[in-house]
């Protein structure tokens, strides 16, 4: 066994209201979401009328909500748009190879910044490659606002030539979305645009703009103030559950934080440091939290779930209070839900009012802005404190130092003769150092980067979480790079995720984006092998990839980044990983990839097998903690 990285030390002793709620922009929202100031101009001044077309209509409107970054691809029904884009010194568009890898850009532009992402496509199919970014934005609450172009409003519904219902399609997907035939209507419908996906929970919504509509000529007229009657995201907790929910927390014996992606959404990491401080309350990061607290901090058990850490897993499961913030109780993390956590009473606290009681039955529920109902229970549970004086927690905590002692993250070496990928990754973050931004594609890779890099601060670790989207890695490290150009951004890729959007290292190339790809090549579909494995009898179908076995490499990926324009290194042995990942940390000026040639019988492990009590995690094969599961 090869322990992963040294464990934290031991502690010191139309949308409905619903489906819109989320927390206010300060640019864009009131306190409580009715009237909303509009969107600032990039100047901050008022805007003054003109007459123009639609298609520059839309150009202005994307400056004056303070866009600086477009991905896209053009196409008959936008056309209109692409001509006066041209002419703006405030928009950078980026040409992208599918208008997939747009989305998933904008994605990871936004998750890296907390901006607004922004991508742009035209009608019918390259409106409907936009769907799974958008599902993908959908799911881990990322602010995304796609335009796309619509057939003019005379051919709506005939099956005109690249006509789809797009509107119709993303309707389940998103946070709102629009279609606009009136040219007149298009600088509110975009400022609104950007309000929602920003306010509130975030989350993508998209604007489908006829041609005609752009090719119209118009008055653009910026709005003031925003008029959404019915969306008025709540973002001040109740003062009721704050209290009850600080009564609940001193008086824990054995408290256990809940953290997930909502409190990176929220801004919230310092409130939640400072919370933690308070508390004495052990923590578990989420996948999607992973950086809201630094995995150096003491009471950080690392990330719970189906692929976390034992000590994570055993402390939800033995806690007597569970603090959900910002989580929403997936099945990936709670297994079995019925058997999830089954001593703990339960706060939930969220934004989202839809998310609260939906899985979990909650004792304590806070609606609210994470980073406002933080800052309302510090001073609650002092008070509590001066009261009842603080929780003797020393019998947890002795008994979660025994399960970090006992049951460390770790891995066994490969005996096939080819790189452990733990050990890749390890030595990438260790390298490549906290500051860096990692960005996985989905499977593997992504687990053992989630387990195996220590991660100090929130927006260093970007994947597709909910959705689980394969392609979704290059892209994203694209956007994150364009968003944050002084920071080193590694994608942490699979050889079956890789082939999906590695065309968009054309992009990167052109662009100079120069993002470096860590390419975890175990010549497989990882994580399906290790089912096949574990659950069918290894029986291997459809999983072999060609991509790094034998004399014969399908592709060769180090020819195909040369072919992109970018630097291409293959790893295969041990001893030239840490040189291959500092070359690629030299190299600034054109993206890099590094075809790391792993084993393919490596697996993740700890593990919680689908639909089973997370009672049954496996820190190893046919290796199970040994702790009384009926106390």
């Amino acid at each position: 066994m090869v322990q992963g990285p040294s464990p934290a030390p031991a502690r010191p002793g139309a949308p409905t209201p619903s489906s819109l709620a989320a927390k206010p922009s300060p640019a864009t929202a009131s306190p409580r979401g009715r009237t909303a100031a509009a969107p600032r101009t990039s100047g901050g001044a008022h805007v003054p009328t003109e007459q123009v077309t639609g298609a520059q209509s839309i150009v202005r409107s994307l400056e004056e909500v303070g866009v600086d970054t477009v991905f896209g691809i053009p196409g008959g029904a936008i056309l209109p748009t692409y001509d006066p884009l041209m002419d703006s010194t405030r928009l950078r568009h980026i040409l992208v190879r599918h208008e997939q890898g747009g989305g998933h850009a904008a994605s990871g532009y936004a998750h890296a910044t907390g901006k607004v992402g922004v991508t742009m496509a035209t009608s019918g199919p390259g409106a409907t490659n936009l769907v799974t970014p958008i599902a993908d934005a959908n799911m881990d609450s990322i602010p995304l606002v796609a335009i796309t172009g619509q057939v003019g409003a005379s051919l709506i519904g005939t099956d005109a030539f690249q006509e789809a219902d797009i509107v119709g399609i993303t309707l389940p997907i998103t946070k709102h979305n629009y279609l606009v035939t009136d040219p007149a209507e298009i600088p509110r419908v975009i400022a609104e645009a950007f309000h929602v996906a920003a306010s509130g929970r975030p989350g993508p919504v998209l604007v489908d703009i006829a041609k005609s509509a752009m090719q119209a000529t118009t008055t653009f007229s910026w709005p003031q103030e925003l008029q959404l009657p019915g969306y008025h995201p709540v973002t001040k907790p109740h003062s009721k559950q704050i209290k009850e929910a600080a009564r609940l927390i001193a008086s824990a014996k054995r408290p256990v934080l809940y953290v997930g992606g909502g409190t990176i959404r929220a801004n919230a990491s310092a409130e939640l440091r400072r919370l933690v401080d308070a508390s004495g309350a052990a923590v578990v990061t989420t996948l999607m939290a992973r950086g809201a607290l630094p995995d150096s901090h003491p009471q950080n058990l690392g990330m719970p779930g189906m692929h976390g850490t034992v000590p994570a897993v055993a402390a939800l499961q033995k806690a007597d209070l569970v603090v959900a913030l910002g989580a929403r109780f997936d099945d990936r993390v709670t297994g079995l839900l019925s058997s999830f956590a089954p001593h703990a009473a339960t706060i939930h606290a969220d934004i989202d009012p839809a998310e609260i009681g939906k899985n979990r039955e909650v004792d304590v529920p806070i609606v609210g802005d994470l980073k406002e109902v933080i800052a309302d229970l510090l001073p609650e549970l002092e008070r509590e404190h001066a009261v009842q004086g603080k929780p003797d927690l020393g019998a947890w905590w002795r008994q979660i130092d025994d399960w970090r002692e006992t049951y460390p993250l770790g891995y066994a070496e490969p005996d096939d003769g080819h790189l452990s990928p733990h050990h890749v990754i390890q030595r990438l973050g260790e390298i490549s150092g906290p500051e860096s931004i990692y960005v996985a594609g989905v499977g593997q890779h992504q687990m053992w980067a989630a387990q195996f890099i220590r991660y100090e601060h929130p927006r260093t670790w970007l994947n597709s979480g909910g959705l689980g989207t394969m392609g979704y890695s290059i892209p994203a490290a694209m956007g994150a790079k364009v968003g944050m150009p002084d920071k080193t951004v590694w994608a942490i890729d699979g050889d079956g995720c890789f082939q999906m959007t590695n065309q968009e290292l054309a992009t990167c190339t052109i662009n100079e984006i120069p993002i470096k790809v860590a390419l975890i090549n175990n010549s497989s579909l990882g994580m399906v092998r290790q089912w096949q494995t574990l659950f069918y009898d290894k029986r291997y179908s459809n999983t072999d990839l060609h991509t790094g076995r034998g004399t014969q490499r399908v592709p060769d990926f180090v020819k195909l980044a040369d072919a992109y324009g970018a630097e291409g290194i293959r790893v295969e042995h041990e001893g030239d990983v840490d040189a291959a990942i500092k070359r690629a940390m030299e190299i600034d000026d054109r993206p890099v990839v590094i075809d790391f040639n792993v084993s393919r019988d490596a697996m993740v492990w700890p593990m919680v097998a689908a639909g089973v009590s997370n009672d049954d995690i496996q820190y190893a094969r046919g290796i199970s903690p040994a702790w009384d599961r009926e106390d």
